[in-house]
């Protein structure tokens, strides 16, 4: 070996050990005719001193750089106290060189490696394996490994097998494009990249493997998001025998150990919320219950009034009308503030965001200030007060359209008064999901799963068939912060059922027999009951790292435009290489600029 010691791990233990380190010079500096060395390995930085006595390796280490791999002899000792270090975990002791081999120089980086240096996200990913060495990234993905070392002892423990799906795959619609990959050996026919183990680890159940686990490389070809990467990460979960309460009770378990575990949080007990209820007063399916604020639907107080933005909605069938209450509002917020939050809304679709200052909640006449108010009778004007329990001084916000644009803009808006106003009222706040409808609306008068198709109803084929768009399903999503950690289902064990879904969501036998027929036959030999949960492992560290982004705890993440600036990929592929795969590419035509160009 190289090296005895890592740097960072160095401690008052080894005082007067003479020991051998290898590592990255972070700083240089010479006092006086002493050379002092920060040398940085993964595990932290040590000061490493170098005195004249040693005329040779005091003179290399004069010659040393930022960001030189040197290997460094030489004693432990403790420092003086007026120069002991509180802030450094080595800051007691410092290592007296005696010998320095330099193992390779370095160029300067194109930017500081030390976390205070702000650097643009373009350079940082072209030179990941700088940006890497950075100690907060490798603090993160450091506590990475240890979540997933916590997940797998946990797993282990409890009987599940880690099993390995395939990456090559077919083609199957799970709500995103598939990555293709086409077969050389095949002409004309293409693997798909699996956007979940999903069909896989239902066989391996129909299998009698029981209880299975892995952490699985995943594959979406979609738009990004902060949230969102092309290849990500899944702990996923399967198990035989089980319902909704057993598969909940294991991964909840799981999920709390591990925050014990890795740092030592006590996460309280979930609660559970039906779906509907959570949109109902939340506007959303992933709940941030931190903020204490709420939607309060007024839909059936504005029936009568004439002023159409609240009229039309409160009319319409699909039309909500909701009010979220700021406590205070009239005081915190500047009408500057409350203009900003109307163009927030507007991204989401709200064509407006009507408001109401409470400055005296008995007055109805002048008490009440709005550019609204006197488009609405004091018979609303008071029933709103008394539905939001409105005090003097505080600010009510109104969404007012079609449902889902009011679910998604006052959502947004909540989350955003919450962290703006500093409304949080805990560290940490989870919550099951659950009573999912079995699908929803896909735009063009069908219907589409809300989870996938393998999810079992929560009723019998026959109530399916007459009513899908009000049966529920058996499913769960284990929310944190606002953020869903892992979803999941018991899942459809029975061939009648799973055809009643297909032929529901339009799927004909022709097309059943084309893209599931493998399934479709493995329920017909004695498929148990069975059902799992997938968390996203890149979300779940981000949230306990406290980083902003998933990149940030991905080693090598890709772009928003799903591209690597590191590799330069993807890249092009030569035309030899893809006759072999018996494709062509096709040029664009360039559009001929019109007269009105």
């Amino acid at each position: 070996m190289m090296r005895t010691n890592y740097c960072g791990a160095l401690s008052t233990d080894q005082i007067d050990q003479t020991i051998t380190l290898c590592g990255w010079v972070d700083r240089r500096r010479d006092h006086g005719g002493v050379i002092f060395i920060d040398l940085r390995d993964r595990e932290g930085i040590v000061q490493v001193v170098f005195d004249p006595d040693t005329e040779e390796h005091f003179e290399r280490a004069d010659t040393v750089r930022g960001e030189y791999v040197i290997q460094v002899t030489g004693r432990v000792r403790a420092r003086a106290a007026a120069t002991v270090n509180a802030d450094m975990a080595t800051g007691e002791i410092e290592v007296l060189g005696k010998e320095l081999v330099i193992l390779n120089k370095s160029e300067t980086p194109p930017f500081q490696l030390d976390t205070h240096t702000e650097v643009g996200e373009d350079v940082r990913l072209k030179y990941r394996f700088l940006d890497l060495r950075r100690n907060d990234i490798q603090d993160r993905l450091r506590l990475r490994s240890d979540i997933t070392s916590s997940i797998r002892r946990f797993l282990d423990g409890q009987g599940f097998l880690d099993i390995e799906t395939p990456i090559l795959t077919r083609e199957t619609p799970e709500g995103a494009r598939d990555y293709l990959v086409p077969s050389r050996t095949h002409e004309g026919k293409f693997f798909a990249l699996p956007q979940s183990p999903q069909l896989f680890k239902q066989l391996l159940m129909v299998s009698g493997m029981d209880r299975y686990y892995q952490i699985a490389r995943c594959f979406r070809d979609e738009d990004l998001r902060a949230d969102r990467q092309p290849e990500f990460t899944q702990i996923d979960i399967e198990a035989s025998f089980v319902d909704q309460d057993d598969i909940m009770s294991i991964t909840e378990e799981m999920v709390r150990g591990l925050f014990k575990e890795v740092l030592d949080v006590d996460l309280p007990e979930l609660p559970r919320m039906t779906y509907e209820e959570s949109v109902r007063r939340f506007g959303i399916d992933r709940p941030d219950l931190r903020i204490p604020l709420e939607l309060i639907d007024i839909k059936d107080l504005l029936t009568e009034v004439e002023f159409k933005v609240f009229s039309g909605p409160a009319n319409d069938p699909k039309g909500r009308i909701a009010a979220v209450k700021v406590p205070g509002g009239n005081d915190k917020l500047t009408r500057k503030q409350i203009d900003a939050y109307t163009k927030f809304v507007g991204i989401y679709g709200a064509k407006g965001l009507a408001y109401i200052k409470v400055n005296d909640k008995d007055d109805l006449e002048n008490g009440l200030q709005s550019p609204i108010v006197k488009f609405l009778p004091n018979e609303a004007r008071q029933g709103i007060l008394e539905r939001v329990g409105a005090e003097n001084g505080d600010l009510i916000f109104f969404g007012a359209d079609k449902t889902k644009i009011v679910n998604e803009s006052l959502a947004a808006l909540r989350v955003k008064l919450g962290e703006d106003l500093d409304l949080i009222e805990s560290e940490w706040a989870p919550v099951w999901v659950v009573d999912f409808p079995m699908f929803e609306e896909d735009g063009k008068g069908g219907l589409t799963p809300l989870h996938h198709p393998f999810t079992a109803p929560a009723c019998s084929a026959e109530e399916l068939k007459a009513a899908p768009e009000n049966a529920l399903s058996v499913a769960y999503d284990m929310v944190l912060n606002g953020t869903e950690l892992g979803g999941g289902s018991i899942r459809i064990h029975d061939g009648d059922m799973q055809q009643t879904v297909f032929e529901v969501l339009g799927i004909g036998e022709e097309e059943q027999r084309e893209k599931f027929g493998f399934l479709l036959d493995a329920l017909k030999f004695g498929a148990p009951p069975h059902g799992g949960l997938a968390f996203g492992l890149d979300r779940l560290v981000m949230l306990m790292t406290g980083a902003k982004s998933i990149r940030d705890v991905i080693a090598f993440p890709k772009t928003q435009s799903a591209g690597c600036m590191m590799t330069d990929a993807p890249g092009a592929v030569s035309t030899h290489h893809l006759n072999e795969l018996n494709i062509r590419l096709r040029k664009k035509e360039k559009k001929e600029p019109s007269e009105n160009t």
